[in-house]
């Protein structure tokens, strides 16, 4: 009874596995989409999301500008540094996750500025 109990734990395990999977694309194969595209569609995102006014997303349109740009360069500067794998002393990572937070802190404070407090607690 062992036997055929696991036996038919292999069987069924091995056909889930040969399955095909159908859920979500791999990342080589989606739609490339330009980053004024992915800007755009954030901000529309954003605007359904939190109600925004026409000078909300136009204050809000120049900040996701702004990110994008910052996080194609955090991602140019990755990619080159791919190579040489260099492992960060504790101060130089303090240094990184420093700058990090503080650029949070920085963009938070941004969001105030141009968002309701209702907005801002919904978002």
């Amino acid at each position: 009874m062992k036997k055929l109990f696991i036996a038919a734990l292999l069987i069924v395990g091995m056909t889930s596995f040969a399955q095909e999977r159908k859920g979500r694309p791999e990342r080589s194969e989606m739609e490339q989409l330009t980053p004024e595209q992915r800007n755009q569609l954030h901000l529309k995102k954003m605007t359904l999301e939190l109600d925004l006014n026409a000078s909300q997303q136009k204050e809000m349109s120049k900040i996701i500008a702004e990110q994008s740009t910052k996080k194609e360069a955090r991602m140019a500067e990755r990619k080159a540094n791919k190579d040489s794998v260099k492992k960060l002393t504790s101060d130089e990572l303090f240094a990184k996750k420093s700058k990090m937070l503080d650029e949070q802190i920085v963009m938070k404070e941004r969001m105030k500025k141009i968002l309701t407090p209702e907005q801002y607690k919904m978002g």
